[in-house]
């Protein structure tokens, strides 16, 4: 797989779009990212999974798919070795992880918007 198969496979998917963080690309879904190029080098992508999802990745394709160091790689980022990637299961993995941002940043909205105020509460 190539950084622009990559690319490719990412924008194809509902919603999503192309920003730049850190000095590499990075592809967003409501504004929050799920899969990024180039870091640490060219030869990589990133998908953010479900630690989950990330350790039955591991399992299954140690040669493809290596935790991201410290926290980050705790919570889920994972690198993609792209010249060792299938390109259906990069697919598939990068599906899961834009849905799961996706159901995070719907349900984080509903869980922040305005309550109502009490009746008899004044508006400070």
């Amino acid at each position: 797989m190539t950084a622009d198969e990559f690319r490719r496979m990412a924008l194809a998917l509902p919603g999503v779009e192309e920003r730049s963080h850190m000095g590499h690309p990075d592809f967003r879904v409501r504004g929050k990212i799920f899969a990024t190029l180039g870091s640490p080098d060219a030869q990589w992508g990133m998908v953010k999974v479900a630690p989950d999802e990330q350790l039955a990745l591991l399992a299954a394709h140690p040669d493809v798919f290596v935790s991201a160091k410290g926290a980050w790689g705790e919570q889920g980022s994972t690198l993609v070795r792209l010249e060792r990637a299938d390109a259906a299961v990069v697919r598939e993995t990068m599906i899961s992880a834009c849905a799961t941002i996706s159901e995070k940043t719907s349900s984080g909205a509903a869980s922040n918007a305005k309550r109502p105020r009490k009746m008899g509460t004044k508006k400070r």
